[in-house]
């Protein structure tokens, strides 16, 4: 245990106070570490009370929930009565008049361009700088290396290149061109034998030429918008929905080769935006933990994050990548950013830590301390003390999660008025951004905007944080459906449509994201690209993706669909029901589930729980690659943990399972997970015995799911973790 510092009024781990105030203040233009320590000390003695108070309230709203479920008539009760129920306790709130956000100082990136945004563990630095690299990606090496490409008719990867795959990319691209940068006369990019760049009354444009020397233009000849040369190669700049586009021509490259412009890349800007992620995808239970977490985010806004890394046999290092230099169309310098937007999401209002300690001895609430320090090391970006800028527009873009409803967001908004004050920010510097994964906060969504109208730059939906408040809200109504077909009941088509017909009412256009959730099998591009165009085509101007190739790919489709004109078209339809979303995706009526059925369904939870639970207690893993029951690899946090816990705690609650079911269930899924990760010579089995912590973690998650607060994950996995690290 580290030995402790008393400053403000707080007992701060030694390892922290020194990471404070020897590495992430030094560099900065007024801070002072006394008054630093005094305010964060003050405003964890007067809001943590409030936060304690906001918990409880949960807690109390939840005890009349389960007390008037357990009074009707299971899945029969009556809805009106119900939502009569939902506004008296106060879960229901009255909706205020119409308004209109008024959020200043945004950048682009988050404002006004559509586009893919990647959500990234930030304690791993190799990972974090990845994702912030993400900003530009290479299509050519997205379809080769993954399924969106078919390895049938002598297209297979292998070691070597295979150049009918190699073509086969080609002809997508042509696909992609067609899309985004259009000819005139109907005339395809895999026509074209050259594209010339000439000039035009002081200006550059560029012409697509044809065989027999027939030219053809753009139809937009504004969609150039610069170039750059290296010899005898040729870079074209093209802008398309806002997105940019790379033509890199090199007739004598291996690629280039095998088409007849010679096209040897089209490079995609891709992950707009990066979540860098404090909470759901991280493992952080002490000092040392969070000591990792803020020294990532420091390098990321210094600039400074290096990661050497063992690569086909040769060490490598990362950093951040340069901006993008070009020539505009009028000769003048073109500088864009090589980085992605970065925004830092911190950890919600339940969990504490003791990294920092209250005079009595108490743990502070987690969330004061990433807003108070993610902050202070934003500072960095704000004042340029590093080679990059982040925010161009001189904001810092923090990410809150699992608050639940108007009254949990506009204390976020109190603690953030508390940091900037300390920290001399004008007010609103810090923006805010909702996720709409709870269910308190769905159906009083106007009301958590309004509460934040002047910061808010973002809310998504989530439907895995978000199902699993719908079991947990509503764990005394009944048995829930088998969760592939609560996915299908209307409720969650509403609760998506919601959100985006709320967002836009609140006149989120042009000053936020509107996002969706993550695509979570990064070895499946091919049916990502068939069906994750749904996102923009529902009004989002931003949606989740799992890699940096899956970015690149996605990014195509912001290349199809212009996401402005579907708002515009989305603001005039009648907003989603209400009554759709609080329906709760119970079994009813002669809906019977066989024991085959039944234990499908044990079977597929416990061992999504097991797999993620092991890496996540015995290795400090908060978000990896987990294969599911079929061995399709999905990309897992805690999210995937809370639906399938409370899931079984459902059913497990109403008999629809027993005790020794489960514990026999996760037994033999125990055994699964373990050949799963034979491989990996860091993985501790838990079979045959099943007495190791990670097992009894995830056993108790389900068998002490009911009493979980909302159905969080956090407290067990914390404790577990930590009760390993001790030990």
């Amino acid at each position: 245990m580290d030995k402790r510092i008393t400053a403000g009024g707080l007992q701060v781990s030694e390892s922290l106070y020194e990471l404070v105030s020897e590495t992430i203040m030094p560099g900065l233009e007024g801070v002072d570490a006394e008054a630093f320590w005094n305010g964060f000390g003050e405003m964890v003695r007067e809001l943590a009370p409030v936060n304690a108070a906001l918990l409880e309230k949960r807690e109390d709203i939840q005890r009349q929930l389960n007390a008037w479920h357990k009074d009707q008539d299971g899945a029969n009760f009556d809805f009106e009565a119900y939502k009569a129920f939902l506004l008296e306790i106060g879960y229901l709130l009255p909706e205020g008049d119409d308004f209109h956000v008024s959020t200043e100082n945004v950048d682009a990136e988050i404002a006004s361009i559509a586009g893919p945004q990647l959500v990234v563990p930030v304690n791993n630095a190799r990972y974090a700088l990845n994702a912030a690299n993400a900003r530009w990606g290479s299509l050519y090496d997205a379809l080769y290396g993954t399924d969106a490409i078919s390895e049938e008719n002598g297209c297979e990867k292998g070691a070597e290149f295979n150049e009918a795959r190699g073509r086969a990319v080609i002809e997508k691209g042509f696909e992609v061109l067609d899309q985004a940068i259009p000819l005139n006369d109907g005339v395809s990019h895999k026509d074209v034998t050259a594209y010339v760049l000439a000039n035009a009354n002081g200006d550059k444009h560029v012409a697509a030429k044809l065989k027999h020397g027939k030219q053809v233009a753009l139809q937009n000849m504004d969609q150039l918008v610069g170039y750059k040369r290296d010899g005898d190669n040729l870079t074209l700049l093209f802008v398309n929905n806002g997105l940019h586009l790379e033509l890199q021509i090199d007739p004598d490259s291996p690629v280039g080769k095998l088409n007849t412009a010679g096209i040897k890349d089209i490079v995609l800007e891709s992950a707009l935006t990066t979540i860098q992620d404090c909470e759901d995808s991280v493992a952080a239970v002490d000092a040392e933990d969070k000591a990792l977490v803020y020294s990532n985010w420091l390098g990321l806004m210094r600039g400074d994050l290096q990661e050497t890394l063992l690569k086909n046999g040769k060490e490598i290092t990362r950093s951040l990548n340069a901006d993008r230099e070009y020539k505009s169309v009028d000769g003048s310098p073109l500088v864009l950013s090589g980085r992605s937007l970065m925004l830092v999401r911190n950890v919600g209002h339940l969990m504490t830590n003791d990294a920092i300690l209250t005079e009595e001895g108490d743990e502070i609430p987690e969330g004061m301390m990433d807003a108070m320090i993610t902050g202070l090391i934003s500072m960095h970006d704000l004042q340029g003390t590093g080679p990059y800028k982040n925010s161009k527009a001189g904001s810092i873009y923090i990410v809150k999660p699992k608050m639940h409803g108007p009254e949990e967001v506009a204390f976020a908004s109190k603690i953030f008025n508390k940091v900037e004050d300390v920290l001399g920010f004008a007010r609103n510097t810090m923006k805010i951004g909702i996720m709409d994964e709870e269910r308190r906060t769905t159906v009083n969504l106007k009301e958590c905007i309004r509460a934040v109208q002047e910061r808010v730059i973002f809310i998504n939906t989530g439907f895995l944080d978000r199902t699993g408040d719908e079991i947990h809200t509503s764990m005394e109504a009944g048995v829930f459906l088998p969760k592939a077909e609560i996915k299908g009941q209307p409720w969650i088509a509403a609760y998506e449509d919601w959100n985006v017909d709320t967002g836009l009412l609140c006149g989120l256009q042009g000053k936020a994201q509107i996002g969706k959730g993550m695509w979570a099998m990064p070895d499946l591009m091919g049916q990502m690209l068939k069906e994750k165009i749904g996102h923009p085509n529902m009004g989002a101007n931003c949606a989740w993706v799992p890699s940096p190739t899956a970015a690149t790919l996605h990014a195509t489709h912001y290349h199809q669909v212009n996401v402005g004109d579907v708002q515009e078209q989305l603001k005039s339809r009648p907003r989603a029901n209400l009554d759709d979303i609080l329906t709760i995706p119970l079994m009813k009526g002669d809906r019977t589930l066989s024991a085959e059925e039944i234990q499908q369904e044990l079977d597929n939870n416990a061992q999504g729980i097991l797999g993620y639970v092991v890496r996540w207690i015995d290795q400090g893993v908060g978000c990896s690659k987990v294969p599911d029951i079929k061995h399709v690899g999905l990309m897992e946090d805690r999210a995937t943990l809370r639906i399938s816990s409370q899931h079984m705690a459902n059913w497990l609650h109403h008999g629809v399972c027993t005790e020794e079911q489960v514990v026999e269930t996760f037994k033999r899924m125990a055994i699964v997970v373990d050949k799963q990760n034979e491989n990996d010579p860091t993985y501790a089995a838990m079979a045959p015995e099943c007495s190791g912590t990670a097992f009894e973690a995830a056993l108790d998650l389900v068998l002490k799911g009911y009493e979980q607060p909302s159905g969080y994950t956090e407290p067990l996995l914390h404790a577990y973790r930590y009760k390993l690290k001790n030990s």
